[in-house]
């Protein structure tokens, strides 16, 4: 339970040094929306991985109504993820996040329609994605990856590039 608790606060503290607009941590607390969810993600997805399905999507979809971003209960998230104003994100139930990664609002972690199991991307570690970038299908991000905004990623990125509008690599 302990360990819950630290990793929110980690998840808070990370917000507030990445922020520039953030006053201190108990903005953080009290009006991010990004942090409000992280708080509902690790709520749903302790009640999805013990096959409380239907609580697990009840409780994401109170927090979708509140906050304006949607994670699947089976999403996995690492650590220290910042969701950045957050409005109109929706992170699929495959989906994968590695640590310390920034996502900003309208990005999509979708799937295609295309496939049955592993529908949708696996982002690795120290990844911004930027405003309304469509990440689609069971594809690889790799770690050190800058999406810019607007990008559309069908296809795998390897490590260390930046990628700008349709998979463009820079």
């Amino acid at each position: 339970m302990f360990k819950i608790f630290k990793e929110l606060y980690e998840d808070a503290k990370n917000i507030y040094w990445k922020d520039p607009a953030c006053k201190n941590i108990w903005y953080v607390i009290f009006l991010y929306p990004g942090f409000h969810i992280l708080v509902n993600h690790r709520i749903c997805y302790f009640l999805y991985r013990h096959r409380l399905y239907f609580l697990a999507r009840l409780f994401s979809e109170l927090g979708r109504f509140f906050t304006g971003i949607e994670i699947h209960p089976g999403a996995k998230i690492g650590r220290r993820l910042f969701i950045d104003h957050g409005m109109g994100t929706v992170i699929g139930e495959t989906a994968t996040i590695g640590n310390n990664c920034t996502i900003y609002h309208n990005v999509t972690l979708g799937g295609t329609g295309k496939d049955k199991f592993k529908r949708h991307p696996d982002v690795g570690n120290n990844v911004m994605i930027g405003a309304g970038a469509q990440i689609l299908g069971p594809i690889k991000i790799g770690n050190n990856v800058k999406i810019g905004a607007n990008a559309t990623i069908v296809k795998n990125i390897p490590n260390n590039v930046t990628v700008i509008k349709f998979g463009e690599i820079k």
